[in-house]
C-alpha cells in the first residue's frame, strides 16, 4: 500500500505543519515516508505545497505528481492540483476559501474523484481555535484516508509541535478531533 498526498495552500495557512504532522503519524505507525515542501519566496501570502508518500514499501521518489488524497487550503491550489487527483481518489477542500468547485472545468467529468468540502477555517473561528484550519484539515484526512489512525495522529501532532508552541497543544488535539469527526 502506498499513499500519495499532495497538502496546499497560501504560506501562512499551514500546510506544511499539516503534512509534518501526517508524515510523523506515518513514521510512529512504522510506514515508510517522504515529505518534500515546496513554497515560493513570499512564505506568507504566497503558495506553499506539500508531497507527502507513506507507503509500506520504500519510497521510490518523494515528488507526488498524481495525488490519491489532495488537500486544497485555498482556491488557487484546488484550481493547480485538482486534476491531478487519480480516479478513486479523494480531494478535501476549504469550502470556507475554495467556493468554485461546480462550476469549474472537468468537475463533471472527474465523478470519479471523491470531493470533501469542510468549512475548515470557519470552524476553527467558530471553535475559537484561530489558526487551527489546518488541522483541523488533518484530522479530515486522517479519516478520509483511513491511512494512520486517530490516536497516532494525536501522537504526531505533539511530537511535531516546537517547544515554544507547546500551549497550543490541547488546542491542535481539539482542532484534530473536530476535523476527524467532521460530517
Amino acid at each position: 500500500m502506498t499513499t500519495n498526498f499532495q497538502l496546499a495552500g497560501f504560506g501562512g495557512q499551514g500546510v506544511l505543519f499539516a503534512a509534518k504532522v501526517l508524515t510523523y503519524a506515518g513514521l510512529l505507525e512504522g510506514l515508510e515516508v517522504s515529505w518534500m515542501p515546496s513554497y515560493g519566496p513570499e512564505m506568507r501570502g504566497g503558495t506553499a505545497n506539500c508531497s507527502v508518500v507513506l507507503s509500506e514499501a520504500p519510497v521510490g521518489s518523494p515528488i507526488v505528481t498524481e495525488p490519491d488524497v489532495l488537500l486544497a487550503m485555498n482556491q488557487p491550489s484546488f484550481d493547480k492540483f485538482y486534476h491531478a487527483v487519480v480516479p478513486g481518489g479523494i480531494c478535501i477542500f476549504d469550502s470556507t476559501f475554495v467556493t468554485d468547485v461546480a462550476e469549474h472545468d472537468g468537475v463533471a467529468e472527474r465523478a470519479e474523484v471523491r470531493l470533501v468540502p469542510v468549512p475548515a477555517s470557519t470552524l476553527a473561528l467558530d471553535n475559537d481555535l484561530k489558526g487551527g484550519a489546518n488541522v483541523i484539515m488533518t484530522g479530515v484526512i486522517v479519516r478520509q484516508s483511513g491511512v494512520v489512525s486517530l490516536e497516532t495522529a494525536e501522537k504526531a501532532i505533539e511530537k511535531s509541535m516546537s517547544a515554544r508552541h507547546l500551549h497550543l497543544l490541547d488546542d491542535n488535539l481539539k482542532a484534530l478531533r473536530l476535523g476527524y469527526d467532521y460530517e
